[in-house]
């Protein structure tokens, strides 16, 4: 059992997020409220797993422009903060969600990562290799890191025999699917992307998700919304359903899932008590505008309510 992870934002923002009643496409929409908070796919998962009392080292390329509200949302969360400096800005990503629980993104792509950052990140990379087993890599490359590159990165954990959560999208996912990652976790929309053709049920996306087993993945989960998580572990198909659940915002709900999956690998959790947990804290983060845990008895009272079953 350990409490120590390494979290990877290779392409962090500070996301904006307003709401609105209806977005207006090519007129005018007003928003209701709004904020504006450091993030990144790896700082959600960061924050979600100290939270949960994981102790945590936070890494991958800052602008150092505007690292003020990354330092600070660091400093707060007790996070050891590894993060390479680079010249420049860190992106501002835009999220509209709509009362309908919609969520527009416009995502920005973010700064340019010179050879001499990147070298500086390998380096970190190697020496954080020292002391830790589980890392996660989440979110999307900037500029000056290719897929290949990113693939490399996974690849060279892999061989080190450390356990890498991998979720990412489009070609970064298909670049780092082949470097074998410990778990992977793509979405629905994610894997219909990744295999080429709209998947629509959840048999759809058990039967896509069984082909990248076969590429030696040790855990393949996918999220389908409302319709619940599906995992496939040592070629055992699980399934949790969570309740019904009143949707304010779904940002940061996979980012959620990720750091319940981590966690429960860290503490070692039975397989169904692992997946219910996860799906449970995912499910709430749809309750929420923001990532983060207000209740963990929520949690756990919603995962009372998770169904769990193997399937065939």
């Amino acid at each position: 059992m350990t409490n120590k992870v390494v979290t990877i934002t290779l392409n962090p923002a500070l996301d904006l997020t307003g709401s609105v009643d209806t977005l207006n496409v090519g007129s005018i929409s007003l928003v209701n409220h709004s904020s504006l908070h450091a993030a990144g796919k790896g700082v959600n998962v960061a924050k979600v797993l100290s939270e949960l009392g994981a102790e945590v080292t936070v890494t991958g390329f800052l602008g150092a422009d505007n690292q003020e509200m990354f330092s600070q949302l660091f400093s707060d969360m007790g996070a050891n903060d590894q993060f390479i400096r680079v010249q420049g800005s860190t992106r501002i990503n835009v999220k509209l969600v709509e009362a309908s629980g919609d969520v527009s993104d416009i995502n920005f792509p973010g700064i340019h990562i010179d050879q001499s950052s990147i070298q500086a990140f390998e380096a970190k990379l190697d020496e954080l290799c020292q002391q830790h087993e589980f890392f996660v890599f989440a979110g999307s490359l900037p500029r000056g890191v290719s897929p290949e590159l990113c693939a490399q990165w996974i690849e060279h954990l892999h061989k080190q025999g450390k356990k890498v959560l991998f979720d990412s999208s489009r070609q970064a996912l298909a670049a780092g699917i082949d470097a074998k990652p410990w778990l992977i976790k793509p979405n629905d929309e994610e894997l219909s992307d990744f295999v080429g053709k709209k998947l629509t049920t959840p048999e759809e996306c058990q039967s896509a998700a069984q082909t990248l087993a076969d590429k030696g993945i040790d855990n393949i989960v996918v999220s389908m919304g409302a319709d619940g998580v599906m995992w496939l572990n040592q070629d055992q198909w699980y399934r949790a359903q969570p309740p019904r659940m009143e949707v304010v915002s779904t940002v940061g709900a996979g980012d959620t899932l990720v750091a319940g999956l981590c966690w429960g690998h860290m503490q070692q959790l039975p397989k169904p008590e692992l997946l219910s947990f996860a799906t449970a804290l995912s499910a709430l983060a749809v309750t929420q505008v923001g990532v983060g845990i207000n209740d963990i008895n929520e949690v756990r009272t919603l995962q009372k309510q998770t169904t769990v079953e193997q399937l065939s």
